[in-house]
């Protein structure tokens, strides 16, 4: 039997029928045959305090346990106000430290940003890209799954639209080679 790439999803929309809290948790019947799709809810995380980084709060270690037992993740992400919700920042802060034990690192990372709008969360998108570049991911960058009018895809608390699901197929089978390319060497 071949190990399946294990690829760790999450979000920061803690919302009853939040449009990203669907999405994320279609993926896992959309996840290739050879990957599968765990998620970890963020709600919990304190406001980080460089202070605690000596004793870990337990829902910051269960989160960086989480993501160093992963070979790939996956980031559903609203827009709030042209950027990223604060708290999916702050949960990636905690990740990211104590400085030297950055949970993320070099692990094979993509984003699938919602909106109900027209540019799908597009600019959150990118500023996560942005803390991509600390967090030493290796960033999947196609495709890209900017989910506009999400809320027109939704039926019955389901994603429902063909295209979109297809899109997020051929980025989990993206991820899975991305972190299969490390985990063999060919990068």
């Amino acid at each position: 039997m071949v190990n399946k790439t294990k690829i760790l999803a999450f979000g920061a929309s803690f919302r009853k029928g939040s449009y990203s809290k669907i999405v994320q948790g279609s993926l896992a019947a959309l996840a290739p045959e050879n990957a599968s799709v765990s998620e970890f809810s963020l709600e919990g995380i304190p406001i980080f305090n460089q202070d605690l980084e000596g004793n870990l709060p337990s829902q910051v270690k269960e989160f960086k346990t989480a993501i160093e037992a992963s070979d790939a993740i996956v980031i559903v992400t609203p827009e709030y106000n042209y950027s990223v919700p604060g708290y999916l920042k702050n949960a990636i802060d905690w990740a990211t430290r104590p400085y030297g034990s950055n949970s993320f690192d070099g692990k094979a990372a993509a984003i699938i940003s919602t909106s109900p709008g027209t540019l799908g969360g597009s600019r959150a998108n990118y500023h996560l890209r942005q803390c991509f570049i600390t967090m030493n991911v290796r960033a999947l960058n196609r495709p890209e799954a900017i989910i506009s009018q999400v809320d027109q895809k939704i039926k019955d608390n389901v994603l429902a639209d063909e295209k979109t699901r297809d899109v997020l197929k051929k980025l989990l089978q993206g991820l899975a080679q991305l972190a299969n390319a490390k985990l063999t060497g060919k990068v």
